[in-house]
């Protein structure tokens, strides 16, 4: 059972650092640091896109406007350590 709980806790651990990294590369693209039609660039980003949307717009449709500022990942980061928390409160 330690086994699994470890290896839980690597896939969050991984699932954390690619919301840091999509979150990262889309400011990169928003101040013209990073050309996003490279083919390499759009390839990772398509990748941590399809990885994080799905969660990040469920929580953007629950938020109020906030105008251009966008917290979702915040709350997203949040919700993961919080579920990793209650997986070594309960499991561990």
């Amino acid at each position: 059972m330690n086994s699994l709980l470890l290896l839980l806790d690597t896939v969050i651990s991984l699932y954390i650092w690619s919301l840091v990294i999509y979150v990262a590369a889309s400011w990169l693209i928003a101040f013209n640091i990073v050309n996003p039609w490279q083919p390499t660039v759009r390839l990772i980003l398509n990748g941590l896109e399809r990885i994080h949307e799905p969660a990040m717009s469920r929580i953007r449709s629950v938020l109020p406007n906030l105008g251009g500022i966008d917290i979702s990942p915040i709350i997203l980061l949040l919700a993961v350590q919080f579920l990793r928390n209650l997986l070594f409160e309960y499991l561990g």
